[in-house]
């Protein structure tokens, strides 16, 4: 009996990591590849507004962070850098800065939702038609799948 359920303790933590690890790796695998540096570099040099991402925030933490720069312009908003990987990456443009998904999930109704984050090496989003961002401060990386905070930058 004790053999019995030492096996299912066992082989329910294994499938436990197995599970875990699928999460975190599974959007590596299936990642797109990242525009062209060149791309990034020609819209950063084009934008209105350049600011580096911090690792300092209050919902940053070793599973959830951002490194680089986030550049703005009134057509898009490029990343060069790095993301955490995970699922179901959104970008969001907010009037208030956040740092953490307790500021942010109060707010998400009035944010705007610029678009999906398909690669963690850098990204290039067109900015919707009809926003003007100067009426917004801080480009914010969410995590739609489990309402997480990944990184923020204010811009404004």
């Amino acid at each position: 009996m004790k053999r019995i359920i030492l096996l299912a303790i066992t082989h329910g933590a294994a499938v436990a990591i197995g599970f875990a690890a699928g999460i975190y790796f599974l959007p590596i695998l299936t990642a797109e590849s990242a525009p062209d540096a060149a791309v990034l570099e020609q819209q950063a040099a084009q934008s209105q507004y350049s600011v580096e991402l911090s690792r300092d925030l209050r919902g940053v933490d070793a599973l959830h962070w951002g490194d680089g720069t986030i550049s703005v312009s009134a057509d898009t908003i490029a990343h060069q850098g790095e993301l955490a990987p995970g699922p179901d990456y959104m970008v969001y443009l907010t009037k208030d800065f956040v740092e953490h998904e307790d500021e942010f999930e109060p707010i998400k109704s009035e944010a705007v939702r610029v678009g999906p984050v398909k690669s963690f090496d850098g990204f290039l989003l067109n900015i919707p038609e009809g926003v003007d961002i100067e009426e917004y401060s801080t480009v914010v990386v969410w995590c739609e799948s489990f309402g997480e905070f990944i990184t923020a930058a204010k811009y404004r």
